[in-house]
């Protein structure tokens, strides 16, 4: 039977003090602890917050969810990544997105190019990040970046995973043959403020987007991790109550896509057990990223991670 894993995203107050919430979260049993990455909304900078988890932490496993691409330089970001892998004893995931908030893109001064554009450019850093990772002599010349004799000191892993968070057939369709994960965050349509979105349940979506990856995985001897982000989970013993408080009709979120769609877990431990189970068993996913704001609730939630056990 496959391994189900289980992620915690700090978020809160957690990121104000991301050590201690990481050694409860490996004390609990989670098997990787991320961060997100939102100049002026993220109060520590990640890569240096992994690394400080990293000298107090033993076996959990450390992650970006995820980086925004247009933000650092491929080659930079390779050496960084490597670097924090080697720091801590081979653990480092390296999660990349395209990126997508506005005021972010204000703050530094780079243009917010339309989402083609990002995505592009987020296939050859990949293109690029993957074979520096391992340790090879990069050359490359693309539309967005041109790379000569680069190369890092490599990773402490055989093969450093890489995630790709975004969406769209044709990132979905590369990162199936180029990357090791895929982050699937069930994300609609951008809200005005450029960060918040609407949310996009609907299985049969999912079940495109899953095609997609596979489409770019086909004939490779790896298997591509699929990852859901969880952003509603609640142990109670009343999944009816607490699905029904999720129900968004503006939206067009009926209590029937919430009770299948892997963005939420609800319910007794058992419940949330066997729903993770039947998102592996209809999607493949493997790995679940859930959001615990305090010390209480990653206590509350580490029996539903003994089950899965």
């Amino acid at each position: 039977m496959t391994r189900i894993r289980v992620g915690l995203q700090l978020i809160g107050d957690q990121v104000l003090d991301p050590v201690p919430s990481a050694r409860a979260a490996e004390d609990a049993g989670f098997d990787i602890v991320l961060v997100a990455d939102h100049i002026g909304a993220t109060r520590h900078a990640p890569m240096v917050n992994l690394a400080a988890i990293a000298g107090t932490t033993e076996r959990i496993r450390l992650g970006t969810y995820v980086l925004n691409n247009d933000m650092r330089h491929p080659v930079q970001l390779a050496w960084e990544a490597t670097t924090l892998d080697r720091l801590s004893g081979g653990r480092f995931e390296l999660g990349l997105g395209a990126g997508h908030t506005p005021h972010e893109y204000t703050e530094v001064g780079i243009t917010l190019d339309p989402p083609g554009v990002r995505k592009a450019r987020l296939r050859e850093a990949v293109e690029i990040i993957r074979p520096l990772l391992d340790g090879e002599t990069v050359d490359f010349e693309g539309e967005h970046y041109r790379i000569e004799a680069a190369s890092v000191i490599p990773a402490e892993q055989d093969r450093l995973p890489i995630l790709v968070g975004s969406q769209g057939r044709v990132v979905l369709r590369h990162a199936g043959e180029h990357a090791d994960g895929v982050g699937l965050m069930g994300l609609g349509k951008t809200l005005p403020d450029g960060h918040q979105h609407t949310v996009s349940w609907a299985t049969d979506r999912l079940d495109q987007q899953v095609g997609h990856v596979r489409e770019g995985a086909a004939g490779h001897d790896r298997t591509v991790d699929l990852s859901a982000l969880v952003q509603v989970c609640e142990v109670t013993d009343d999944r009816s109550a607490a699905l029904a408080a999720v129900i968004d009709d503006e939206i067009g979120l009926t209590a029937e896509v919430a009770a299948t769609a892997p963005y939420v877990a609800v319910g007794t431990v058992d419940e949330i057990a066997a729903h993770f189970r039947t998102g592996h068993d209809r999607w493949g996913i493997t790995t679940y990223v859930v959001r615990c704001p305090d010390r209480d609730a990653i206590d509350t939630f580490a029996p539903v991670i003994a089950a899965l056990r």
